[in-house]
């Protein structure tokens, strides 16, 4: 009786132990600006894309030492490399599976957000993402924001949501469980409704692959495609976007 509960007890403590932890490094930012500013640092003269894909990989960086090590500092509860899903080097069953699941979470995103528009009329389907970067025009620049959001930002969220609560809901719960509970929490970190359900449909694909491939590479690979499109279409061509959206 106490193990059972114990076990969907975890389905609520991880997910929120995953969202406080980003909520703490993202005040610990916030601090750390304030206390730049008091001191008078020259903040303002500093490009913001170089502002921007900094504070971006700091917040990442300590988002996972939290989320790691404050179990282990407490209770000693240790994550591998392994539960997190860092198993193997990369295969070539993880390149040539991307494009497979890249076309799985399109149709399903489609099918959701019809579904979700169409029970909901008051959602915007063409709300457009806050990435952070606006107005870029050197070439350093482009390459800074593509590092921030095809790069750093699925490596790091595959490792948080497809690695360590992924990997540690599936020990307690059914694996469809774990499937949902890992995807709801990473459609609500991105805010707009939109957003959210497509997020949602990315995050059970990626699931899936981790899953079926015993990894997270597939699963980086599948966000920063994912990444790579939205990339291109916001500041390569944002024509298409005009397009997309009108």
């Amino acid at each position: 009786m106490f193990r059972s509960y114990f076990k969907w007890l975890i389905l609520l403590v991880l997910p929120t132990w995953v969202f406080v932890s980003f909520s703490l490094s993202q005040l610990l930012m916030t601090d750390i600006f304030w206390l730049l500013s008091a001191l008078n640092a020259p903040l303002v003269g500093l490009n913001p894309v170089i502002l921007n894909t900094s504070l971006a990989a700091l917040l990442y960086t300590v988002t996972l030492i939290i989320v790691v090590s404050v179990p282990w500092l407490v209770k000693k509860y240790r994550t591998s490399w392994a539960d997190i899903g860092f198993t193997r080097l990369m295969s070539w069953a993880d390149i040539l599976i991307t494009p497979v699941g890249l076309i799985m979470y399109l149709i399903l995103s489609s099918i959701l957000i019809l579904l979700m528009t169409t029970l909901f009329p008051w959602i915007d389907v063409n709300q457009v993402q806050d990435t952070g970067f606006s107005n870029l025009g050197q070439r350093y620049e482009y390459i800074l924001a593509f590092l921030t959001l095809v790069v750093i930002a699925p490596v790091a969220e595959e490792a948080i949501f497809r690695g360590y609560l992924y990997g540690k809901l599936k020990k307690f719960v059914p694996i469809w469980v774990a499937i949902l509970a890992t995807s709801l929490l990473f459609g609500f970190i991105h805010g707009a409704w939109n957003l959210a359900i497509d997020t949602f449909a990315l995050s059970i694909i990626l699931c899936i692959l981790r899953e079926s491939t015993g990894s997270i590479w597939s699963s980086i690979l599948l966000h920063m495609a994912k990444n790579s499109i939205a990339f291109y279409v916001l500041f390569i061509n944002p024509l298409l976007l005009a397009i997309i959206v009108g």
